[in-house]
């Protein structure tokens, strides 16, 4: 396929790096010229920095930017690619962005954590997929297969729900690795001596029921612990954290008391 990309940041390096090696890649299309020649230069395409210099020659044209800017983007690109499939990349904006805009239009939702000094497994990313024309999902699946083993065609309210979650199982958890670290540097524990605790949770929750593997003084309902945990936090001036560990305790008592 003949493919560009609107944007030069952490999602669009890792598409365009996995897409390389099979689909022609045009053009990189950013704000900033810079970042675009970077990126263009990495996977032999051409940087542009204005809409009015699009190739309409191409198969796809894929929008990897963030949520708030995919509508400005759709406005600003359809007049000059009228007749190219466009899709977004976005897990929790409705495919009505792009179609009240533009007939051919698609979704291209990887479902993995990007950072561009780390590489990540395509093989095992899930790759949810939707178009308003069923010729185009075809063409979608047909390119999520070529790099991932797991393509769903996933329509936008059930995108909605994994990309919460997904904030929940990633954003949420990572900041809580976050707040752990605060607290034994503090002390000046070392932090690394939590990763096979960290990497065995991930791996149960991963295995098996989730709520049927929760430990820990809340869900036993150790009030004693729990105060005690508290009391330090708020000697040690933490209240932010002190805060968290209260309300997810209490999650965890209720739920568990159901």
């Amino acid at each position: 396929m003949r493919i560009s990309i609107v944007g030069a940041g952490r999602v669009a390096h890792h598409l365009l790096n996995v897409l390389h090696p099979q689909h022609h890649i045009v053009q990189v299309y950013a704000r900033n010229l810079e970042k675009a020649e970077k990126l263009a230069a990495s996977v032999g395409a051409e940087a542009i920095h204005t809409p009015t210099e699009l190739n309409a020659e191409i198969d796809l044209l894929i929008i990897a930017v963030s949520d708030q800017s995919i509508a400005t983007v759709i406005q600003q690109v359809i007049a000059y690619v009228p007749q190219v499939l466009i899709v977004h990349t976005s897990g929790s904006t409705n495919i009505t962005v792009l179609t009240q805009q533009h007939s051919r239009a698609g979704v291209f939702y990887p479902l993995q954590t990007f950072s561009l000094d780390r590489d990540v497994d395509w093989m095992l990313t899930p790759i949810f997929v939707e178009a308003a024309d069923p010729t185009d999902l075809r063409t979608l699946t047909d390119l999520a297969n070529s790099i991932s083993q797991r393509v769903y065609q996933y329509d936008s309210a059930q995108r909605l729900s994994l990309h919460l979650a997904a904030v929940f199982a990633c954003n949420f958890s990572n900041y809580c690795y976050d707040m752990a670290k605060q607290i034994v540097d503090a002390k000046h524990v070392d932090f690394s001596l939590l990763y096979p605790l960290i990497l065995e949770t991930a791996n149960k929750a991963t295995q098996a029921e989730p709520r049927n593997m929760q430990t820990g003084p809340a869900m036993r309902g150790d009030q004693n612990i729990m105060q005690m945990h508290a009391n330090m936090l708020e000697q040690a001036d933490q209240a932010d954290l002190k805060a968290v560990y209260e309300m997810l305790s209490q999650q965890i008592l209720g739920h568990h008391q159901k």
